[in-house]
């Protein structure tokens, strides 16, 4: 499977080079993916000041009942976080993402690399990155999106907010309507809490806890991360996104302390379109995971994961408001899906239970595109791994988003 996936990877970047024929610097920047989220942003420029500023805020109250219990209406103040940018020089570029979570009760470099631009099809990038694994982990700026909560296949089964460190190529083609993107990088990868941490379950997000990962790889061996997308200017972009590497180590200082492969593989499909005549746009995101999980592991640890999320976003209302002259007012909704443990247990031969299904309208705000104001209310089932009746859980959001 990994050797297939590699030399898919391998094509694609031929294919990609096969077009430089037809590629201008001026062609290849025309059209925005999602590859380039992290300086599609709004910053404040100085003239002669060669550093450029901006960031986002997230805040919202919270009221969740589960299973007829709750604990009240709290508020929250989810994420302040702060860009900065600079051009070194003609051809070298610099950025870096700092995120505050949670008031200060989570401070991290979300991003902080040196780009080199040698062609639009050839660029250079190092430092830290955000792993191209789906759309959302570059995309996740709160004020793009009109949910509070970020999707459950994109934090709970994979570990977004995502990044290592590491470094690689990325580059963009274009012809008439069409333009093609690649990523591809070596980074530090995942470690043995993936499988010890969280609910004894296989979790990839346990990763995040370990800051040591930004200077030393816990086990030797690079985390291999590519993707391919392609856009139509009149009918969306699709990527493909691949990721992969052991996590486990194999020796200590010259001894073997493990004799078993541990690997995690992950293959991601993402869509974004939109039906221009309704202005109704579609968001998608689908992830499937092999983990190897050793032997003496109860069937609690999942070896197989899978999980998806889709969003609509229809816009209903587009005027002028106060002095806001373009405010549009939107519902929308989202689904959630999420299987921790995919399988059939092998004394009973009944489904392996541990999923999660929620659906999320909403109605949301913008007196400008940098700002919104969203009320979701979202409905979640989540069933145990003994496929017990679900727990249901309601929860209302009230909150906004906005850059600055």
């Amino acid at each position: 499977m990994v050797r297939k996936i590699y030399a898919a990877l391998a094509l694609m970047n031929i294919y990609v080079l096969t077009l430089s024929s037809q590629t201008s610097d001026r062609d290849s920047i025309k059209e925005s993916m999602n590859m380039d989220a992290v300086y599609d942003r709004p910053f404040l420029t100085f003239d002669k000041f060669p550093v450029n500023l901006g960031g986002y805020l997230e805040a919202n109250s919270i009221y969740s009942i589960e299973d007829g219990l709750s604990e009240g209406l709290s508020f929250q103040a989810r994420r302040l976080t702060l860009f900065v940018s600079a051009s070194i020089s003609k051809r070298i570029k610099f950025l870096t993402e700092l995120e505050f979570e949670n008031g200060t009760e989570e401070i991290a470099i979300e991003f902080a690399s040196m780009d080199i631009a040698l062609h639009p099809l050839l660029n250079l990038r190092g430092g830290i990155v955000l792993n191209p694994i789906g759309s959302f982990n570059q995309n996740h700026d709160g004020p793009k999106w009109e949910f509070v909560e970020r999707p459950d296949v994109s934090t709970n089964l994979l570990p977004a907010t995502f990044s290592n460190a590491g470094f690689g190529i990325y580059g963009k083609a274009y012809k008439e309507a069409w333009t093609l993107g690649y990523e591809a990088y070596l980074t530090n990868g995942f470690d043995t809490s993936i499988i010890d941490k969280e609910g004894e379950r296989t979790f990839l997000a346990s990763v995040k806890e370990n800051s040591s990962r930004f200077e030393e790889n816990f086990s030797g061996n690079a985390l291999l991360n590519g993707k391919l997308a392609i856009k139509h200017r009149k009918l969306g972009e699709l990527g493909i996104s691949y990721m992969g590497g052991a996590y486990n180590r194999k020796e200590v200082d010259g001894l073997q302390v493990d004799t078993q492969s541990g690997r995690v593989d992950v293959l991601a499909l993402d869509l974004n379109t939109a039906i221009k005549k309704t202005g109704t746009r579609f968001i998608g995101e689908m992830a499937y995971i092999w983990v190897d999980v050793p032997d003496t592991f109860t069937q609690q640890f999942g070896d197989r994961q899978v999980g998806f999320f889709v969003d609509i976003v229809q816009p209903v209302l587009k005027t002028e408001v106060l002095d806001w002259e373009n405010a549009v007012l939107n519902l929308s909704l989202r689904t959630d899906y999420v299987d921790y443990n995919i399988g059939r247990f092998a004394q009973t031969n009944t489904n392996v239970g541990d999923d999660l299904f929620a659906i999320t309208p909403a109605i949301s705000f913008r007196p400008a595109p940098q700002t919104v104001l969203r009320i979701n209310y979202r409905y979640q089932w989540q069933q145990d791994i003994l496929n017990n009746p679900a727990s249901r859980t309601a929860t209302w959001y009230f909150g906004f988003s906005t850059y600055f």
